[in-house]
């Protein structure tokens, strides 16, 4: 399959590296926040070393406009956001209530957008969603629902790894997820596939192969890149999807022991060197 064949090259643009949140109290246990840290002050101590965050209590409830605006504040200008999709519109859709829902994401998340700090918004599907017709009619209409907005969305199953699937994103100027996790059966694949020419999007879940599938966050995602792993997706796939899009955003899941923070200053300094 020749993914990249109708992708323009374009000069290499600025990437932001962050993690998969930021609220994490064993993150001060860690040594990452001081000691003592509140759930309310982290973000501004977040935001001294990282220029973009990707919210993920936007995933757990629907966003409230003025809550956005409050936390908005707590970052510095220019800072950026990402930002996940509710789970009533990936994991546990409702077909009588997700368009109205969709429509109160989009009320919700307006002061990251009129601040013009919304770098993404993420659609995260789960592994049990499937390419079957139910589910790209769907897609294909929450594309719709959300159109005008900065969308990205990961797939966890391998069903979705095809070029008709590439190509149709391509078409709406939808960025794909590049993933990184454990190389198991039925998982999507590890690709550089660039389908929209503005913004390329590469999440670090890690490479734990056996808490993968245990259910507990706590095991799936601990892990924590070595150099050498890094250093290969800075040398190949994020050097040639840089080459492809005007700017790109990476975050790294691997929150448990705050590996994640670590991996991104890791890969951030990594693209650094690259660049100079």
């Amino acid at each position: 399959m020749n993914h990249l064949k109708a992708i323009p090259r374009h000069a290499a643009g600025p990437i932001l590296v962050g993690t998969s949140g930021y609220s994490y109290a064993e993150w001060a246990d860690a040594g990452f926040y001081p000691p003592g840290t509140k759930a309310g002050e982290m973000l501004p101590l977040y935001a001294r070393q990282f220029g973009i965050t990707e919210l993920n209590f936007t995933w757990y409830q629907l966003p409230k406009a003025p809550a956005v605006e409050r936390m908005r504040r707590l970052a510095p200008p220019g800072f950026r956001f990402a930002a996940k999709l509710t789970r009533t519109l990936t994991h546990e859709v409702d077909p009588g209530q997700w368009r109205g829902q969709a429509t109160q994401y989009r009320e919700g998340i307006g002061p990251l957008l009129q601040a013009q700090q919304l770098a993404a918004l993420l659609l995260q599907f789960p592994p049990g969603f499937t390419r079957d017709a139910a589910s790209r009619r769907y897609l294909a209409e929450l594309l719709d629902a959300l159109g005008g907005l900065p969308l990205a969305v990961e797939f966890r199953h391998a069903s979705w790894a095809a070029d008709r699937v590439f190509a149709e994103l391509e078409r709406r100027r939808v960025t794909l997820v590049t993933v990184d996790a454990p190389e198991l059966p039925g998982l999507f694949p590890r690709l550089d596939v660039v389908t929209n020419p503005s913004l390329f999007y590469v999440r670090f879940h890690g490479r734990n192969a056996r808490g993968w599938r245990s259910g507990n966050m706590q095991k799936q995602f601990d892990y924590d890149y070595t150099d050498e792993e890094l250093r290969a997706w800075a040398d190949g796939p994020l050097s040639r999807m840089a080459g492809r899009a005007a700017g790109g955003v990476i975050f790294f899941n691997n929150h448990v022991r705050a590996q994640a923070p670590r991996n991104a200053a890791q890969l951030a300094r990594l693209l650094a060197g690259a660049a100079s």
